[in-house]
């Protein structure tokens, strides 16, 4: 059998880079997760790291200020993920990436690099609405470099992570259900697909040593998880036994109140415009020259919307 591939997480303590190394771990990879010698008195991050330790991380230090740094660590490893924020509301790092691909490019030795991608496909957003457009530009900058530079790839979009679109219902700013109402985007008919966080990581391994992902966009689509936000409301009616007071807010109103809010949350509004009220991430074909996780690894038996739902009762 041949040897598994040793992997670098870069953004190991994130929201989605703490699933990423428990999943390389148990995918059975040699797992090194990069973080800063100063790190301060952040107790939470430096406890997240002792457990990745503890469970059979490597500890790598090393910074986007330090070009040497990175170069030494990326020649530890066959594969590269990084997994630092593209999100406004929390912190939007993207282009820092580049760092990374010269030290990629210089270690000259990286079998595949994973950037920071995982939403939607920036590739398709060509025309996408400001100032939401800033996070596909700058992905798609970071995709080109990379393939200037001729480092092997696998781009992942993963679509809606769960845990903001399912748990808020699609309501801007909440990550709870509510009980008692929903406020329909639209006519709520729009499909969306919703990919639990712990099956966007174990996707996101799965591809790293498998030669039909190379240099090639990967999607997540798990065929129960393309609903509108009706069918989630139904789901989640059905899961407390009883039907929320349903309102809706039509395109124009939506686009009122997204420009009186500040940058970052408009940056945040756009992306919800795009999949809520055009339905960007269903509404096409994946190509020849991409692939579908659930279709490469049958396998892997991913989390429905129901039973994602099912943590909120």
């Amino acid at each position: 059998m041949a040897m598994k591939s040793k992997v670098l997480i870069v953004g190991g303590t994130g929201y989605l880079g703490k699933r990423l190394v428990k999943a390389s771990l148990a995918q059975g990879h040699e797992t090194f997760v990069l973080h800063r010698e100063e790190i301060g008195v952040d107790i939470e991050k430096v406890q997240m790291l002792l457990s990745f330790k503890q469970q059979g991380a490597h500890l790598v230090i090393g910074s986007f200020n330090d070009h040497q740094s990175l170069v030494k660590v990326v020649k530890l490893v066959d594969v590269v993920i990084c997994a630092i924020s593209g999100v406004h509301i929390r912190s939007h790092q993207i282009l820092l990436q580049l760092k990374l691909v010269d030290a990629i490019k210089e270690a000259g030795n990286v079998k595949r690099f994973l950037p920071s991608e995982f939403g939607t496909d920036p590739a398709r957003k060509e025309n996408a609405m400001e100032p939401g457009r800033v996070t596909f530009d700058d992905k798609m900058v970071v995709r080109r470099a990379t393939e200037e530079a001729g480092i092997p790839f696998t781009y992942i979009s993963a679509n809606c992570f769960a845990g903001y679109f399912l748990g808020g219902l699609c309501q801007p700013g909440f990550i709870l259900p509510s009980r008692e109402q929903v406020r329909l985007l639209g006519d709520g008919n729009q499909k969306a697909i919703y990919v639990d966080e712990d099956d966007i990581a174990t996707y996101s391994i799965k591809t790293i040593d498998d030669p039909r992902t190379l240099n090639k966009t990967v999607y997540i689509r798990p065929p129960q998880n393309i609903l509108s936000l009706r069918e989630v409301v139904q789901i989640w009616e059905k899961l407390i036994g009883k039907e929320l007071l349903k309102s809706s807010i039509s395109e124009q109103e939506f686009l009122a109140i997204m420009k009186e809010q500040d940058y970052a949350e408009q940056v945040g509004l756009t992306h919800y415009y795009h999949v809520c009220y055009e339905g960007c991430l269903a509404n096409f074909e994946i190509g020849d020259g991409a692939e579908e996780a659930t279709k490469l690894y049958p396998e892997v038996k991913y989390t429905t919307v129901e039973e994602y739902m099912t943590r909120y009762l």
